[in-house]
């Protein structure tokens, strides 16, 4: 059996998902299609078993935000029209959503299920790359950043630029390109398109690339984020999740003085 074929079966392994969710990588798509939306659509507050549901400009505009069963204050956004993963051309199209930003504002669903306020800088946004995830429907990972992340990018931040350059040491084995990114909300320079406009090869190898951003807060008090990339090889083992090398479901990084 190749690698790709037990691509989804390592993934959820890997990350102690449920067997029947490996069976299914349409599972999300199902959740929010057959119950979030309908849930939403009949008035019901929230509209189980999400928390929240945007159809403000319509479903194929939408979003959906909920809470995975995994990690402490663990949330995943997801649009409401159908969208395969980060190698979707639709995420490059002018007239669609702008994810990453409404994963950015959809964070504040942890802080109220933590009961307070949580920094910018001990949250992550990811998206697994095509061969390092289990599901067939885009889902941003919206969670706490690793702790020793946190640091090693505060001290690397002022050696870094808005040009992609390589992550010292790498991450978990995997080679990560990191650069900084000057836009608070992540309203304006949108992280799929900055990936795929601004380092060579990522727009015809999507599929491959996950991305992640991290909240910063710059010297000059500015605030933006760190942009991470890592490219899949699965030959040595590198399925490019940037989930489980750049984010801590146990939050670690709020369990710190």
């Amino acid at each position: 059996m190749t690698l790709l074929r037990l691509r989804p079966l390592l993934i959820c392994l890997l990350c102690c998902l449920p067997l029947a969710a490996c069976a299914d990588p349409d599972a999300l798509w199902r959740i929010v299609h057959e119950q979030c939306v309908p849930s939403q659509q009949q008035g019901q507050q929230p509209p189980a078993p999400c928390d929240n549901v945007d159809l403000s400009r319509g479903e194929a505009q939408g979003t959906a935000l909920l809470k995975d069963r995994h990690g402490w204050l663990q949330y995943l956004l997801l649009p409401t029209a159908r969208v395969s993963g980060i190698e979707s051309p639709w995420l490059l199209n002018d007239s669609a959503p702008n994810y990453f930003a409404a994963a950015w504002q959809a964070r504040s669903a942890m802080a109220r299920r933590r009961g307070q306020a949580i920094d910018r800088t001990d949250v992550a946004l990811t998206v697994n790359s095509r061969p390092g995830r289990s599901q067939n429907q885009l889902h941003i990972h919206i969670s706490c950043v690793s702790l020793a992340l946190k640091h090693r990018l505060a001290e690397l931040a002022p050696s870094l630029g808005t040009a992609w350059q390589p992550l010292p040491g790498g991450l978990n084995g995997h080679a990560y390109q990191v650069r900084l990114l000057h836009d608070a909300t992540l309203s304006t320079l949108n992280p799929f398109k900055v990936l795929a406009a601004s380092l060579p090869g990522a727009q015809q190898s999507m599929a491959e690339q996950t991305l992640a951003a991290v909240g910063a807060r710059f010297a000059d008090g500015s605030e933006g984020f760190y942009l991470l990339t890592d490219k899949a090889d699965l030959l040595h083992g590198d399925f490019a999740s940037s989930e489980g090398d750049v984010q801590d479901h146990d939050c670690q990084v709020l369990r710190q003085p």
